[in-house]
């Protein structure tokens, strides 16, 4: 995908902020600083992966919500309904009632995301030549991850288009079949993630290309179950409508999300590391060259994969659980019939089955001309030995080399170290003379990262 600007679906309620440093620890990316007493997002490292979400004690990093406003603007309303979805119910809902409760929401059809799994089978999808261990780029906040922390690996990134991707695009194709109009078609994906939201919502990236909207998984759920509770004789009956308009799909497709989902279909030595602190320590086992003996690695940002997403409600080990029922009840193979429904688009989907290399993104860079980057690198050394090294996060960065690398850049100075302050204030300024101080306004942040509620 090419630079483009990065739609961001994280933010900060300042009216719930105690800049308690939870967050700014957590980043993987080290997107956050605590600035006036509230966390502020760097747009250019975040990477969307809601750890921050998770951790915060306050509430006060919430996500961009979506509408169902966004369906009347077609005539045909596809949704694109992950496994994970079904999964957030107990055991008494059953798949078809969560699904009639999605048209009477407004959906005129349903495809399940995994779907794509078996698509991608049928058409004996290949990657191209790669390094090795060839990475999934199922996980956007994992491919985010490696353009900015570990661009080295980019060429090891699969290329394929995720499931999802090609199950729109089946779904599309089949509309068009049908007579829908293109401009009357909206295909909508329901997310469990606010990685994959931002993706979609980025103008310029292959996500935005094939979804013309998307909808939090959370809000989704409790539209449905507000439906079934409203309403439970009409839902209680059996009935052959408000079903999936591709009907079957194999027992692999359906784990596909969950931890190692992905390795059966990649029959070669396999290796799934899920949550993202475990991601960033193989990653930079992997980048340093060490041996691995790995053919495939499956990273996810979320422990448990997306059935630990950020948008989902439910105990993520009970979510998995169902999956993993609800898939040993299907079958292993896709029926001909089916296989036969798909090779009918080949000549569509084929030219559209590899998506462009993911690019290096250079946020992290301490500057883009290299003899300045390299003076302030050494820059970052010298103050890095003055600094307690003791990560206490009181100056407002996640550690001492952060702060260190934001007075190298000038968005930050060291007088802002608490324990330098009390220990020696003379010295102190005397410091603040050699490196200077801060610049204001130097620092792009993101300007959707912060909302103020009065």
């Amino acid at each position: 995908m090419a630079e483009t600007l990065f739609h961001h679906t994280l933010a900060v309620r300042q009216d719930r902020c105690k800049s308690c440093t939870h967050c700014m620890k957590r980043c993987p990316t080290g997107a956050i600083r605590i600035e006036g007493g509230y966390a502020r997002i760097d747009g250019q490292r975040c990477i969307d992966c809601g750890q921050c979400m998770s951790v915060c004690p306050h509430d006060a990093m919430v996500v961009e919500q979506s509408t169902f406003d966004q369906l009347l603007t077609y005539t045909w309303r596809v949704a694109i309904i992950p496994a994970v979805l079904f999964a957030q119910f107990d055991d008494q809902v059953t798949e078809r009632q969560v699904c009639r409760a999605l048209t009477d929401c407004g959906f005129t059809h349903l495809y399940l995301s995994e779907t794509g799994v078996d698509i991608l089978r049928t058409l004996e999808a290949d990657e191209p030549e790669h390094d090795t261990p060839l990475i999934s780029d199922f996980c956007p906040a994992v491919v985010r991850l490696i353009q900015l922390r570990y661009p080295v690996l980019l060429n090891n990134l699969s290329v394929l288009r995720t499931p999802a991707q090609m199950t729109a695009l089946l779904a599309r194709a089949e509309l068009e079949a049908e007579g829908c109009l293109p401009e009357e078609t909206g295909v909508f994906y329901i997310t469990p993630c606010a990685a994959k939201m931002a993706q979609i919502k980025t103008e310029g990236s292959d996500d935005h290309a094939i979804f013309q909207g998307v909808l939090n998984l959370d809000s989704v759920y409790n539209m449905v179950q507000a439906l079934l509770a409203k309403n439970k004789r009409r839902y209680g009956q059996e009935t052959d409508g408000a079903w999936f308009h591709f009907p079957v799909f194999t027992r692999t497709a359906v784990q596909w999300s969950l931890v190692k989902g992905e390795c059966p279909t990649n029959g070669a030595r396999s290796l799934a590391v899920d949550e993202m602190h475990n991601v960033i320590d193989f990653l930079e086992q992997l980048e340093n060259e060490d041996e691995v003996n790995i053919d495939f690695l499956e990273l996810d940002a979320c422990a448990q994969g997306c059935v630990g997403g950020i948008l989902t409600v439910r105990n993520r080990f009970l979510a998995a659980e169902r999956v993993r029922h609800w898939s040993n009840q299907l079958p292993q193979e896709l029926p001909e019939e089916l296989r036969q429904r798909i090779l009918t688009y080949r000549g569509v989907l084929l030219p559209q089955i590899h998506t462009e290399r993911a690019q290096p993104k250079s946020a992290l860079r301490l500057d883009e001309d290299m003899g300045k980057a390299l003076h302030k690198l050494e820059k970052v050394r010298e103050i890095v030995k003055v600094l307690p090294g003791i990560d206490c996060g009181l100056c407002g960065a996640p550690t001492c080399k952060a702060l260190a690398e934001d007075i190298a850049q000038s968005n930050a100075s060291i007088r802002q170290c608490v324990v330098l302050k009390l220990k020696n204030p003379k010295e102190l300024n005397s410091l603040s003379r050699i490196w200077g101080e801060r610049t204001p306004a130097t620092k792009a942040l993101d300007p959707a990262a912060t909302e103020r509620h009065e």
